[in-house]
């Protein structure tokens, strides 16, 4: 291997400073843009700076005849001055009425399930050659589906699914939303020393179970909620239900004041097995794990000093109208009756187009006025001279510096990192959450940011952009502003294992894993050292 970097390192007479003209052109690039940058996002400043210059200038040069002409002037002019500061004065008071009040996210919490739920690889496939509904083929599908799916030794499943025959009823379907949504709900109220008799609105989202009583009434009954509590639950909205639900809960929190507002997000897998052969229709069971979070919104002004974030925006793109998009993920039964959801092949593509619909409403509130310059510019030079000139792609590490993408799939991931030019650190929280807590729907996000404030990044007024996407088609997102250097908070789901990671995961294309020993003792040391 050293031999081999020195060839390339040494090789050829002028390859070495070819690459460092390379490398130096790029160096100029990226300085230029970063000047043009903070010189367009700082015009307005520069131009108040300058204004106040020349203002100071001519004060400076004004004798003691000037400023008797100036107050000579300033009365005769006394009832227009009068009218224009009342207007003004009206207006100001106008805006600080109407305007829409904060919301705070003062905590949240994500559910870490016990250890024995636990499901290597490897007793996953052995568990579903037990229980006798997959063929051979399936299994071999579902097999190569882990290796390249990015999901790690240590996700976890239901109870139901580790027994044989699997214990699938309502009862385990209840058992498992009572432990997930209680279990984040418990650490939740903890942390934020919030009573729960002071929640005012409560949001449930769940997709494929919706039982009467429904999940919110289970929660009200759990904790005695007061009885004029605003409730909803939200069924059968995908993977991005959990921003649909903070944006139901913002709404709710603009028209009720000095309130607090809980979104519960989760999904239960008891019922949403699928247990036929048909490939479309696998993948689920090999991605989807166990997990659920809840957050606690307020817009109460003194939560502002403890809150972690405040909501900036949310952007919410649903393209149900088109059919492809409405059917790419599509629960149904196949054709000997086995009820599961079916994946079509152009849930990639819809994916895409339906981020680029989100984006291009989301890009003028959080891009800066440099990067919609470039983009309208080469828009408009493309219009003029028919598509010659490559589009312009903003880049959207100006407008945010943390990335919380819906940890559905390697695929999802990949591609998102690609398309928006993101560097490794960025999609880091979305691959180690999918490595090591899987695909848990609509709370996939909540566990990335969880992961970011584990580590230590999320700094005071640091953005961060959440993209979640869900059957329907959609495509939703939340943009957050910390208002502190966050801390972890207590029984943060990472707590036990952040030192470890981010680890590297095994190539996709060659099937090879890299440093198998140093994964196995990264997840014995998590294992060792979590909590019971």
């Amino acid at each position: 291997m050293d031999g081999a970097r020195e060839l390339r390192i040494g090789g050829g007479g002028g390859g070495g400073d070819g690459s460092v003209q390379v490398q130096n052109r790029q160096t100029l690039s990226v300085n230029l843009k970063l000047g043009y940058h903070y010189l367009v996002s700082n015009f307005l400043i520069l131009c108040l700076l300058a204004l106040a210059v020349v203002i100071s200038v001519e004060a400076s040069q004004m004798n003691q005849n000037d400023l008797l002409q100036l107050w000579t002037h300033v009365q005769s002019n006394v009832v227009t001055i009068t009218i224009c500061s009342a207007v003004l004065v009206s207006g100001l008071t106008v805006y600080v009425m109407t305007r829409p009040r904060p919301v705070y996210m003062v905590d949240s919490s994500c559910y870490l399930p016990p250890d024995h739920l636990k499901a290597p690889s490897t007793m996953f496939i052995d568990h579903a050659r037990q229980i006798g509904y997959f063929d051979d083929a399936a299994l071999e599908f579902q097999r190569m589906i882990l290796e390249r799916s990015g999901l790690g030794e240590e996700t976890y499943v239901c109870e139901a699914m580790i027994h044989v025959p699997l214990r699938i009823s309502m009862a385990a379907a209840r058992e498992e939303a009572e432990q997930v949504m209680f279990g984040a709900l418990d650490n939740l109220f903890a942390n934020t020393n919030v009573d729960p008799k002071d929640v005012g609105i409560l949001v449930v989202n769940c997709s494929i179970f919706c039982p009467t009583p429904s999940l919110s009434a289970m929660i009200v009954n759990k904790y005695k909620l007061r009885s004029n509590v605003r409730t909803f639950s939200l069924g059968g909205m995908g993977c991005s239900a959990s921003v649909i639900g903070v944006d139901l809960a913002k709404d709710m929190l603009l028209l009720h004041r000095n309130t607090y507002a809980v979104v519960v997000s989760a999904e239960n897998t008891t019922l949403n097995g699928y247990f036929g052969n048909n490939k479309s229709m696998l993948v689920p069971n090999c991605l989807f794990r166990v997990g659920g979070a809840a957050v606690m919104l307020s817009n109460k002004s003194r939560d502002k000093r403890r809150a972690k974030y405040r909501l900036v925006h949310v952007v919410r793109t649903h393209r149900g109208a088109d059919d492809k998009a409405f059917r790419c993920a599509y629960q149904k039964e196949d054709d000997n009756g086995k009820k599961g959801v079916f994946l079509s092949k152009d849930l990639m593509p819809i994916a895409g187009e339906t981020l680029k619909a989100n984006f291009t409403t989301l890009g003028p509130l959080v891009l800066p006025v440099s990067e919609q310059i470039l983009y309208f510019t080469t828009l408009l030079v493309n219009k003029l001279f028919n598509g010659k000139v490559k589009p312009y792609i903003p880049d959207s590490k100006l407008a945010f510096e943390h990335f919380c993408i819906h940890a559905g799939g390697r695929a999802v991931i990949d591609e998102i990192e690609k398309g928006f030019e993101l560097s490794p650190v960025h999609a880091e929280p979305a691959r180690m959450t999918l490595h090591r807590f899987g695909n848990t729907s609509s709370s996939s996000t909540w566990y990335e940011l969880a992961y970011i404030e584990a580590k230590g990044r999320m700094r005071r007024g640091d953005r961060v952009w959440q993209i979640a996407f869900g059957s329907g088609f959609k495509c939703n997102s939340a943009v957050w502003e910390a208002l502190r250097n966050v801390k972890p908070s207590k029984n943060n789901p990472w707590e036990a294992c952040v030192d470890k990671y981010p680890v590297t995961l095994r190539n996709p294309k060659t099937h090879k894993a890299h440093s198998e020993s140093t994964n196995q003792s990264v997840l014995s040391k998590c294992s060792s050292t979590a909590p019971s």
